[in-house]
């Protein structure tokens, strides 16, 4: 396929380097999916930061992964068990905080060219966090990722905004779902992603995103194979990896 011809996800994006995804901020430097881990990222130059989103009890979209508190912030209590004021309410031993979507993508506006990408594992935070990100004015300012069924929800919600699927499966997806959805990305781990599978996505009109690569052999491996964006932990060393922002 040559570039910007028209597949099930639309014309594929050529860039001069990768995008560099942020993993849930920077959380080497700060605890993941908080306001300062989003924040570093940013000013890291980070084109992108995944982060993850989970809702309350009265279905406010936070930044959170797992969907109890237990791992990250030694509470273990579900998140659904707590209001968005109990939870804000909820000061930890570093003085940090479970920050609201909303939040986060007030971080953006610092920083003119980068984006959100927001995780969805499942369906239900989709509307919530849809809600945020027009309430915020950042239509343009997210991508979302995440498997089939909670792309669809966001595909329901949003027909323009860009998705990447998130795929733990070899090769490409079916046509009729590519069709369906029409996400922009391919979203495989690393270990499924070479210049082949980048080669067979193009053919179907998607471009390739990856994830979550933190070594610098691995970030170089993945450039050479020709994906399109990758999400690291280490966001400083993948910058370094990449180049600059705005470099070839």
């Amino acid at each position: 396929m040559s570039a910007g011809q028209p597949g099930a996800g639309g014309p594929v994006d050529v860039a001069p380097r990768p995008l560099a995804v942020a993993h849930r901020g920077d959380p080497y430097r700060f605890r993941e999916n908080t306001l300062p881990s989003v924040a570093a990222a940013l000013a890291a130059g980070a084109d992108a930061v995944e982060v993850d989103v989970q809702l309350t009890r009265d279905g406010v979209p936070v930044l959170l992964h797992d969907p109890t508190l237990k791992r990250l912030w030694g509470l273990d209590r579900p998140v659904r068990a707590l209001t968005a004021e109990k939870l804000a309410a909820q000061r930890f031993a570093d003085g940090q905080r479970v920050p609201a979507l909303a939040e986060a993508l007030g971080l953006l506006a610092d920083h003119p060219d980068a984006r959100l990408m927001i995780d969805l594992d499942e369906p239900a935070p989709a509307t919530a966090a849809w809600r945020a990100v027009s309430e915020a004015g950042a239509e343009d300012r997210v991508l979302f990722c995440g498997p089939a069924a909670a792309m669809f929800a966001v595909r329901e919600l949003a027909p323009e905004v860009p998705l990447a699927l998130t795929w733990k499966q070899p090769g490409v997806p079916v046509a009729a779902l590519l069709a369906d959805l029409r996400p922009r990305y391919l979203n495989p781990p690393f270990g499924l992603v070479d210049r082949a599978l980048v080669e067979r996505a193009a053919d179907a009109g998607l471009a390739v995103s990856t994830w979550t690569v933190d070594r610098r052999s691995t970030m170089r491996r993945m450039r050479a194979a020709g994906v399109a964006s990758l999400t690291s932990n280490r966001i400083g060393l993948l910058r370094s990896v990449l180049g600059p922002v705005g470099g070839h």
